[in-house]
């Protein structure tokens, strides 16, 4: 019954992801960009990988397109780093290429005023408009260690195992994350949520409750 239901699953994508674009994909040294692609490398993910920047002819040995209309699949999961301002304008490239979900880690939205708090509202909107279901902004990112999916800047891998981690805050997830891999502590799923402009805890721990993956969940 669980895996019945989690293929019908809305959320099946971001956590099953076959193919995911880092959308400003970077060798600029401590870059977001640079860092979250070089996680999903070293994680060895299981799907395929792609790398987005008009600037960029390949990043890390990735072939690079300029947006994600010119990737050459449908994308489960687009991992978006660009700066806050370029945000919504991405989603909406998004949604034109058919991007089924994505994780916006870039900051500068509502934790900076009115002025960002527009910003998310659109961004928010034309997710909404697209069907796109998005994790953040201002967010760690997430891990599915089992699939190899590192879609976060955090330093280092999380271990593989049943534990499912849920924190608004990726402060304290990279507490977590530093403290469990030395303990052997591995986990299922770390999911930071950032500002939840769209999806929420309630969602996430939705999906978890019918993972079989996840024994046990952490929740911040």
């Amino acid at each position: 019954m669980g895996t019945t239901l989690l293929e019908q699953h809305y959320l099946t994508p971001l956590f099953e992801a076959r193919s995911v674009a880092i959308v400003g994909a970077s060798e600029r040294e401590g870059s977001v960009g640079s860092v979250v692609l070089r996680n999903m490398q070293e994680a060895g993910f299981k799907g395929h990988l792609f790398a987005v920047n008009p600037k960029h002819k390949s990043v890390f040995g990735i072939r690079c397109v300029a947006d994600p209309e010119s990737v050459p699949e449908r994308l489960d999961l687009a991992v978006i780093v660009t700066p806050a301002a370029t945000v919504p304008g991405v989603i909406e490239a998004c949604g034109r290429a058919g991007v089924r979900t994505a994780v916006v880690v870039s900051a500068g939205f509502s934790e900076t005023g009115p002025k960002g708090e527009r910003l998310e509202h659109t961004l928010a909107e034309n997710a909404r408009r697209h069907r796109i279901r998005v994790i953040g902004p201002n967010c760690l990112g997430i891990m599915r260690p089992a699939i190899g999916l590192n879609a976060s800047f955090a330093r280092g891998q999380a271990l593989a195992g049943s534990l499912g981690l849920v924190s608004q805050s990726g402060a304290v997830c990279t507490a977590m994350l530093d403290w469990a891999r030395p303990n052997g502590i591995g986990f299922s799923s770390v999911v930071s949520l950032g500002s939840s402009a769209d999806i929420d805890f309630g969602e996430i721990l939705d999906y978890l409750v019918y993972d079989p993956q996840t024994e046990h969940i952490l929740l911040y």
